[in-house]
């Protein structure tokens, strides 16, 4: 752990300061395409304005056959767009792979003024984010960039989430987490082939009846306990926890709702691996007008955030006041994204 006074320092001589805070930006999904396609890359100035942000991807998905491309790919996509409000980062292969060095070093001398983060699939403690911070700052420094690339880690080994307070705090690069289930399934020897949501044998029965009716059934989520745990690690560094894949693009009902929950939970965003899981990102991690205009009456009432107040008969105080800043500052950034949703919130 660095020292307080050392912490916002540069880890390398002419690399740039380190942000205190993260930059306010809008990120309901981060919306996966393969660098090494030509045909999806092809659509990506269309996709531009219709996500938070897009994300090479040059790891899991990219055969060992086309990673060389999947990072000229994505280079030669971050050259010709003006991404404007949307963020661009990148998922490189994990640090023990042969493809590590050469996508970061290429990409962060080619577009690194352009790359907001870059995302760390397999971290399993701070050292991993020791060195991608020292490798980066080097390379900043190289290249004379003017801004920090941020770090996103990814959970997806029982050790990795063992250690989350840990990487959480690791460095001032760290932009958030994301639960990667797949691998953490087989990382901790869970029997289960899915990439997300639940499993119809993981749940709860209801008690005998004494006149032996069938017993009620509810199915459980399996992530429940992780997202949890990340959510706690990255909040209390404030710093961003995501949902991660939903790896059954048909279902969308089922995506909706583990969206869902990883929303309510505090998540700030998911991935969307496929263009029609982007609208039920957005529409998910978006507050529900009915909500955002009824935190607006909190905060009208009580604008210190002290006191008490009864709001359609219902008893507010500091503690509601706080939760209702939370959903109508939510709201401000949607709103300035989205004028739908701005008009809807009464957000001008």
């Amino acid at each position: 752990m660095k020292l307080p006074s050392n912490f916002y320092k540069p880890l390398a001589i002419g690399a740039p300061e380190p942000y205190r805070e993260l930059p306010i930006r809008l990120e309901r999904m981060i919306h996966f395409f393969p660098g090494h396609n030509e045909k999806v890359r092809a659509r990506v100035g269309e996709m531009i304005p219709k996500v938070d942000v897009l994300l090479g991807n040059l790891e899991d998905a990219i055969p060992a056959d086309a990673k060389e491309a999947a990072r000229q790919g994505f280079i030669e996509t971050a050259k010709a767009h003006d991404f404007g409000e949307t963020g661009l980062w990148t998922r490189v292969n994990p640090l023990n792979s042969p493809w590590f060095l050469d996508d970061v070093t290429e990409i962060v001398g080619a577009v690194g003024d352009k790359l907001d983060v870059l995302m760390l699939p397999k971290v399993e403690g701070p050292w991993d984010i020791y060195f991608t911070d020292q490798l980066l700052a080097q390379l900043e420094a190289k290249h004379g960039a003017k801004k920090p690339i941020l770090i996103h880690a990814i959970l997806e080994t029982a050790q990795g989430v063992k250690n989350v307070e840990e990487i959480a705090a690791a460095s001032p690069r760290m932009h958030g987490m994301s639960l990667g289930p797949a691998d953490l399934a087989a990382s901790r020897g869970m029997k289960t082939t899915r990439v997300g949501g639940g499993h119809p044998y993981y749940g709860v029965l209801e008690d005998p009846k004494e006149d032996g009716s069938a017993r009620a059934y509810a199915q459980q989520d399996l992530w429940h306990y992780t997202v949890a745990k990340m959510v706690d690690a990255c909040l209390s560094n404030n710093i961003k926890p995501f949902y991660g894949p939903f790896g059954d693009i048909q279902d969308l009902g089922a995506c909706r709702q583990q969206f869902r929950n990883a929303f309510l939970m505090g998540c700030a965003g998911a991935w969307s691996l496929h263009p029609n899981q982007i609208a039920i990102a957005k529409e998910v991690f978006s507050p529900e007008p009915d909500e955002v205009i009824f935190a607006k009456k909190i905060l009208d009432a009580m604008p210190d955030g002290t006191g008490v107040a009864m709001i359609d008969g219902k008893m507010q105080d500091d503690a509601t006041w706080k939760q209702a800043k939370v959903i109508y500052d939510l709201a401000e950034k949607v709103a300035a994204r989205d004028p739908e949703l701005a008009e809807a919130y009464g957000i001008k």
